[in-house]
């Protein structure tokens, strides 16, 4: 099975993004079975899913798994639901700051992941590394990618599955600041037995996951 994940460059005055950095080993030592290929996307709207539009062109993969940045979060967050609103709370990599702007004119509100996420949770969870399900993708550069890999599935793409995934900051982003973080080993891990489950599972665990807020 061919399979794509992303992840993204560095934001904010960052010197690493953990997402790329994991992807990366996550191609380069793939789940048994899977053919993985790893793309970096650039943290600038529109760029991105452009980005991504052309690598699944490239690619023709049967699976996706974006990853992305999540700083403050203690350990993998499978996303649900993908929100179409860009609400910057600080401007990307190429100065925009959009305020909410819907990402498709006249697009769904939302969409659901294509992943089996609570299966995705339950196998990095078996693997030794914290994770849980996730309502909200926020309103940055990574809920813009993921409403975008879903509107291509739900308009071009519907034997496609996908959807995505953020990480905590690596250790070296918190050597100043009080802050949850993972090693990219660790990430990595993660989301080779994330793209793994979603690989291999169609039918999701019906397990109750869900969060109060």
């Amino acid at each position: 099975m061919k399979v794509l994940i992303t992840g993204f460059e560095p934001f904010g005055g960052e010197d690493v993004n953990p997402s790329w950095a994991a992807a990366r080993l996550v191609a380069a030592t793939p789940p048994a079975g899977l053919d993985v290929t790893a793309v970096r996307l650039s943290c600038v709207y529109g760029r991105a899913t452009e980005e991504l539009r052309a690598a699944v062109s490239a690619t023709d993969p049967a699976l996706v798994v974006c990853a992305g940045q999540a700083g403050g979060r203690s350990g993998l967050s499978v996303e649900r639901v993908a929100v179409n609103v860009d609400d910057a709370r600080l401007p990307d990599n190429a100065g925009n700051q959009p305020v909410d702007e819907p990402i498709v004119p006249d697009g769904p509100v939302a969409y659901l992941s294509r992943l089996p996420v609570k299966a995705c949770v339950a196998a990095a969870r078996a693997a030794g590394v914290p994770a849980h399900v996730s309502g909200t993708a926020g309103n940055f550069l990574c809920n813009h990618v993921f409403y975008g890999l879903a509107h291509l599935i739900a308009t071009e793409r519907p034997a496609l599955r996908g959807g995505f995934v953020h990480v905590p900051y690596a250790p070296e982003q918190v050597t100043d600041r009080f802050e949850p973080s993972m090693s990219v080993a660790d990430i990595a891990r993660g989301l080779g037995a994330i793209v793994a489950a979603a690989a291999s599972t169609t039918d999701d665990l019906r397990v109750p996951e869900g969060a109060t807020h």
